[in-house]
């Protein structure tokens, strides 16, 4: 074992720590905001950004650099977090979250946030420009890989479907989906709502090569990542996770998909995580 082995997904999860007090504390701030699917993807973004991705926050337009799209761009608050602490903008602006003047909007805005490179928010439609970002990666034969985050609650959108049956045409195997299955959306449960099973089945049927991964393992994830670049095909990770994970009065509770921690809240939130208010 080398000693890149026994360090691995030791930054991300460090990392993972950070964004999670990072989002409680943006949207105490903001006094609104959407916690729940934030923290779920926590572990899925400090493992792309800080072990996987090919990046250079010094140099956030390159050619060939791999590119992020969060679909779910509700969960802004994470994918801010992650690329304050990665090194696209100081921390300090974080807590603008929602306010008049800041760049940082409830949804990711590619004209105004250092690092972000798709404008999202209504769902499905950032899936669908990764899509045209993976083709057009091809047809320049660029070595970027393209990443993008889906909510589990979002696959209810037909858009998204589309787009997958293009990128399985297209042999798209430079691009990677990740579905953060948290089992919950807004409205309540996956089943009650609209089932999605059996997922691994819909997306193979496109064409897709399917993982079942634990959204919450960083090896694991790691691992998932690697075993993705060997395919000729579009690859899909199914992330098993927990809606408001860290916080114990969030996790699984669907009421936290979209709403903001009391000052009590916040303490006790911050407790858990392991630190006191920055």
């Amino acid at each position: 074992m080398t000693i890149m082995d026994r360090t691995r997904g030791n930054l991300s999860k460090k990392m993972a720590s950070r964004i999670r007090k990072d989002i409680v504390e943006m949207i105490h701030a903001a006094g609104s905001g959407h916690p729940g699917g934030s923290l779920s993807a926590a572990d899925i973004l400090a493992t792309l950004y800080f072990e996987k991705m090919m990046i250079n926050p010094k140099e956030p337009e390159k050619r060939d650099r791999d590119r992020f799209v969060l679909s779910k761009g509700h969960a802004a608050p994470a994918l801010y977090a992650t690329l304050s602490r990665r090194g696209y903008f100081d921390p300090s602006v974080l807590l603008g979250l929602r306010k008049m003047g800041s760049i940082l909007q409830g949804h990711p805005d590619m004209r105004k946030v250092p690092g972000v490179d798709f404008s999202t928010g209504s769902l499905g439609q950032g899936f669908s420009g990764a899509v045209g970002m993976a083709l057009a990666n091809q047809l320049d034969r660029s070595s970027g890989k393209v990443y993008v985050l889906l909510g589990d609650g979002e696959l209810n959108e037909g858009i998204v479907w589309e787009a997958a049956m293009a990128a399985g045409h297209y042999g798209l195997s430079n691009l990677i989906a990740i579905v953060d299955h948290n089992g919950l959306q807004i409205d309540g449960t996956n089943e009650e709502v609209m089932d999605l099973h059996p997922l691994d089945a819909k997306w193979s049927s496109f064409g897709w090569h399917v993982l079942m991964v634990d959204g919450h393992d960083h090896e694991a994830l790691l691992d998932a990542y690697q075993e993705a670049e060997k395919q000729d095909r579009p690859v899909v990770l199914i992330a098993n996770t927990v809606k408001g994970k860290g916080v114990s009065y969030m996790e699984n509770q669907v009421e936290w998909h979209g709403k903001a921690p009391s000052d009590a809240e916040l303490v006790q939130a911050l407790k858990e995580l392991g630190g006191d208010p920055s």
